[in-house]
């Protein structure tokens, strides 16, 4: 009989494979988070580096002013809605649903009076839709 005491081992913790799960959920984490501020966005608008302007025979030019107003063709729409701007935006189509229409927008001009011009030509019918820049040259 062996009456002798059994040394026994401390049981061991093993790190690594706890360190290599660590790793696997940080790298999961940073790949499904998103970093984005909102209120950190600076933006100055519209420049682009454009070639120059093109004339277009059937192009309608609409100014949309810095406190909402609007112009077809350098003639001041009375009224603000997307009716009105969309009755005008046909009379101005001489082309019919040819025409280009011109977005020439103010810089500091709100969002939705840009949304309503896009809208009165989508009433209108007229889908050829683009938008006026300048260089960044001429900004300065």
């Amino acid at each position: 009989m062996n009456f002798r005491t059994r040394s026994r081992e401390e049981p061991e913790i093993n790190l690594i494979p706890f360190i290599d799960v660590l790793l696997v959920v940080l790298i999961f984490l940073m790949l499904s988070t998103t970093y984005s501020k909102f209120t950190e966005l600076q933006l100055r608008l519209p420049v682009a580096d454009a070639d120059a302007q093109r004339d277009y025979p059937k192009e309608v030019v609409v100014g949309v002013s810095s406190d909402g107003r609007y112009t077809v063709n350098k003639q001041a729409v009375v009224g603000r809605g997307a009716d009105v701007l969309a009755m005008a935006l046909g009379d101005a189509a001489k082309a019919g649903k040819e025409s280009v229409i011109i977005v020439s927008a103010d810089a500091t001009s709100p969002h939705q009076a840009v949304i309503t011009v896009l809208e009165a030509a989508r009433r209108a019918g007229l889908h050829q839709v683009t938008f006026a820049a300048q260089s960044p040259a001429q900004a300065r």
